[in-house]
């Protein structure tokens, strides 16, 4: 019975991980696709909440620092060559 109720939890373990995932792609699509109303939420999401951005990167099994610096230097290459945004609208 452990090894059963074990695997469900690790199963469930993965599906959460996995939609959090979900939630930070969709939102960083939105900021560099979307709608205008969007991409100006997303933004303000990924680059100044405290709060809940670390906590879904924590249940996504990413970290928040890491990801973040990331998209700040995706976002500098974006606002210093605006063309390369082209690629992703």
């Amino acid at each position: 019975m452990s090894e059963t109720a074990m695997g469900v939890t690790q199963t469930d373990a993965v599906s959460e991980k996995r939609l959090w995932q979900a939630v930070l792609l969709t939102t960083i699509q939105d900021w560099m696709c979307g709608p205008l109303r969007r991409k100006r939420q997303a933004e303000e999401y990924l680059f100044q909440d405290q709060k809940d951005f670390q906590s879904v990167c924590q249940s996504a099994g990413m970290d928040p620092d890491q990801l973040r610096a990331k998209l700040n230097r995706l976002r500098m290459r974006l606002l210093t060559n605006p063309q390369s945004n082209a690629v992703f609208s």
